[in-house]
């Protein structure tokens, strides 16, 4: 089968939409992935067996996204795309990544009536309500998630699937959207074998923070991310832990503020901001870590869906420390793989770091516990299946 997946973004990095890929072509279908390129990326590629075809985009219309649904102009400039993929790749099902180019990607397929999967990788009507440009003018007044909300029920009821990335989101859609649990796919944010087993290790990363007390925290940096609870936590830790160091291994539109917060407490000699890495360093930073975080503030996406980097954490056996963002929260405490602290409360964030800090063998037993749950229970290798099962039933 011919899977069309669209993308409204660069590719790569996904790590999401690269795992579902080489599952279904592994599984003996053909993968073409629409994506976006703002530079000189090659239009035509293949990444592992993956047929990229990238279609010529700038910010304008980037920025131009973000009123997907409060104006017509984002979806009638990608429809002439998606139409172009779909025909030159004789497509035969289409599998969405997130919302925001789900309009253009129905209007094309009014003309091919192909089946739809709609992935919801996130809680995007939801999530928009922490981004900083919808506080202020203009996008408090021209972009609205509750629009947003509202195209998402509709695209939900159209599709003839929906994927969702963990028990709580897909039991919340079932319910705001009176679905029959047989139209959900559950398929995990969870790690390849071959990201733990495999992995090519980086002796520069070891060697800078080989005399560190490491608390790291890898990915998306975005305020929601709760980075503030961690680096107002450091004050204090880096008084208690003499060799004391913060990690942060990512990137974000919002890490101006992360930055000024850093300079405000004087923790720049506490705190490395890495920017955004290679996931292939991924691992190396992981190891030279001692205790990983996803320090989340509670929303209804956050409550619902699990970060990646904790799987990631897990499968070095790593101790974590999570916010009680629920989900994530009943994670670990099921696994006893890691502490949990009150969401955007720095004193409890500090004294769960420094209990790991003085119970060596306490966080050695929890990483040893989050390591063999990723290696016998939630590999993706384990969590796929139910992905290959809708397209073998498509």
């Amino acid at each position: 089968m011919k899977i069309g997946m669209i993308l409204d973004d660069i590719f790569p990095p996904d790590p999401r939409v690269e795992n579902e890929a080489i599952t279904l072509i592994n599984s003996g279908h053909e993968v073409f992935l629409f994506c976006l390129t703002y530079g000189n990326q090659k239009l035509h590629e293949n990444i592992n067996g993956i047929q990229i075809r990238r279609y010529k985009s700038n910010k304008i219309i980037y920025k131009l996204s973000a009123l997907s649904y409060d104006f017509f102009g984002y979806r009638m400039i990608m429809k002439p795309k998606i139409d172009d993929f779909i025909k030159e790749n004789s497509i035969e099902v289409i599998h969405i990544h997130d919302i925001r180019i789900a309009e253009a990607v129905f209007l094309s397929n009014k003309k091919y009536q192909l089946k739809i999967v709609l992935d919801l990788h996130d809680n995007i009507p939801e999530n928009m309500k922490f981004y900083p440009h919808l506080h202020k003018f203009p996008g408090k007044y021209i972009i609205s998630p509750k629009r947003w909300k509202i195209k998402e029920k509709e695209f939900i009821l159209k599709s003839d699937k929906i994927i969702t990335v963990s028990p709580n989101f897909a039991k919340d859609l079932i319910e705001t959207n009176n679905l029959g649990p047989e139209k959900m796919v559950l398929v995990p944010n969870t790690v390849r074998q071959s990201f733990y087993k495999e992995a090519i290790y980086s002796e520069e990363i070891k060697n800078k923070y080989s005399n560190n007390f490491v608390v790291l925290y890898l990915g998306d940096t975005h305020i929601r991310r709760g980075l503030l609870t961690a680096i107002r936590a450091s004050k204090t830790l880096s008084q208690d832990i003499t060799n004391f160091k913060l990690v942060i291994v990512g990137r974000n539109t919002t890490d101006n503020i992360l930055i000024e917060e850093v300079k405000r407490l004087n923790l720049e000699s506490f705190i490395d901001f890495e920017g955004w890495q290679d996931v292939s360093l991924f691992p190396s930073y992981i190891l030279a870590s001692d205790v990983c975080i996803s320090p989340l503030y509670r929303s209804i996406q956050h409550d619902v869906a699990y970060a990646n980097k904790i799987f990631q954490y897990m499968s070095f056996g790593k101790p974590i420390l999570v916010s009680n963002a629920t989900a994530q929260k009943e994670l670990v405490e099921s696994i006893n793989s890691g502490f949990v602290h009150e969401q955007n409360n720095e004193e409890d964030f500090q004294s769960k770091v420094l209990e790991l800090y003085k119970n060596k063998e306490k966080s050695q037993e929890l990483g040893d516990n989050g390591k063999e749950f990723i290696e016998n229970k939630f590999s993706w290798e384990l969590t796929s299946k139910a992905l290959v099962k809708l397209y073998d039933e498509f």
